[in-house]
């Protein structure tokens, strides 16, 4: 929508082809049912958050429409927004409809033709630009953007399609695996604590080979019935998701991160003998996490200060300070927010979103290889991208 909307507010020919039945699906199920729109941050915070080539490649779409841009382009169409605690933009109103009403109204005004429940079956190139072969017929134009998103919420319409056209295009793909998406564990004693949240920690992936930007981040962690969601396990989860096999990794949970381990030990010292060491644990982490934690301690619940072996003492802070999950895989695509990998970038001109192999075919959004962490960075890089294409075309 967004490079439909800038193509045609420059007197482009614009037909935008949607396979669902209406437009801008995904975004209603964004932020739960909220749309984190960005992230109260400069152009460099956005493209910070993400690896460094695709940082790289972001600077010019971010040049493009930045997120204060972004949000004052909402602002004048009637749409307030917030930003959270968190750094997360959000519509006033906390409705993700309110973010598609608008933009299908500025689609509307910019002049775009939009064709609802056509599906694209396949995309040629020919001499003079490009034959797009739909359900209801074939549609020739002189150039294309493919705007198809990655396979996260295939629900929403997203099943890769576009993966395959840029392949036919001469595009190279970088395997798409999800990402921030929930990871299934095989503790069985924090599943029955789930529903917990656990406010700051940092979790670390050990053993994989991924970057270490990726694989350490700190922030809430949600324990589930079948493993671990929340920010951080999703943050990391594009590490896990990237391999062959979960075998062999780990997750090691830092569950009081602003504690060394001799400020613990020292905390523990200076408890009255006879108060139980469960009760100043509590005052740092749920109860029920705390029991469940002094469990797999090996120690028991009534234990006082007093009580507390040095062998106890070194296994109760080796449990705060690296407490350990098993992952075994995640939710899937199904569940996940975004998709890694996709179109290999060296093959994207970023200074205006042109192929590099097909001259005439532009590459946005989610369907190209840049994925970033929880917090409004997709959805900014999807719109810059989708801008700066629509002002190029």
């Amino acid at each position: 929508m967004f490079a439909a909307i800038r193509a045609a507010q420059r007197g482009r020919d614009v037909l935008l082809l949607e396979k669902n039945s209406k437009p801008g699906v995904k975004i209603l199920m964004s932020g739960g049912t909220r749309c984190n729109l960005t992230h109260a941050t400069d152009r460099r915070g956005i493209a910070d958050a993400f690896s460094r080539d695709q940082a790289r490649f972001l600077r010019s779409p971010l040049a493009s429409l930045g997120p204060d841009e972004l949000v004052d382009l909402f602002n004048r169409e009637g749409l307030r927004t917030k930003v959270e605690s968190t750094g997360k933009v959000f519509p006033q109103s906390d409705r993700a409809l309110d973010v598609q009403r608008t933009l299908i109204a500025k689609l509307k005004q910019s002049g775009t033709t939009l064709s609802l429940s056509e599906a694209v079956q396949g995309v040629e190139k020919t001499g003079d630009g490009f034959r797009v072969v739909t359900g209801n017929r074939v549609v020739k134009c002189p150039t294309l953007i493919v705007a198809s998103g990655g396979k996260s919420y295939p629900g929403c319409g997203t099943t890769g399609d576009g993966y395959g056209w840029a392949r036919l295009l001469g595009h190279t793909i970088v395997p798409p695996h999800p990402a921030l998406v929930a990871l299934k564990t095989s503790d069985a004693w924090s599943h029955e604590l789930s529903g917990i949240t656990l406010d700051d920690v940092l979790l670390t992936v050990a053993g994989s080979q991924g970057s270490s930007s990726h694989s350490v981040r700190r922030g809430a962690l949600l324990l589930t019935h079948f493993g671990l969601s929340g920010p951080t396990a999703m943050n990391v989860s594009r590490i896990l998701t990237a391999q062959p096999s979960a075998v062999g990794l780990q997750l090691d949970c830092d569950l009081l991160p602003k504690m060394t381990e001799q400020q613990i030990l020292d905390e523990l010292a200076t408890l009255d003998g006879r108060k139980q060491v469960a009760n100043l644990v509590a005052e740092w982490l749920p109860k029920r996490f705390v029991d469940a934690l002094l469990e797999q301690s090996q120690i028991p619940a009534q234990r006082t200060q007093a009580e507390l072996s040095r062998i106890e003492r070194r296994r109760l802070v080796q449990q705060l300070k690296r407490c350990r999950f098993r992952p075994y895989g995640s939710m899937g695509f199904a569940k996940a927010e975004v998709t890694a990998g996709g179109i290999e970038l060296q093959e994207v001109d970023s200074r205006d979103m042109q192929s590099r192999i097909t001259p005439g075919l532009y590459l946005v959004g989610e369907v190209l290889d840049i994925d970033g962490p929880i917090g409004g960075y997709n959805f900014q890089a999807a719109f810059s991208t989708g801008w700066l294409a629509g002002s190029s075309v």
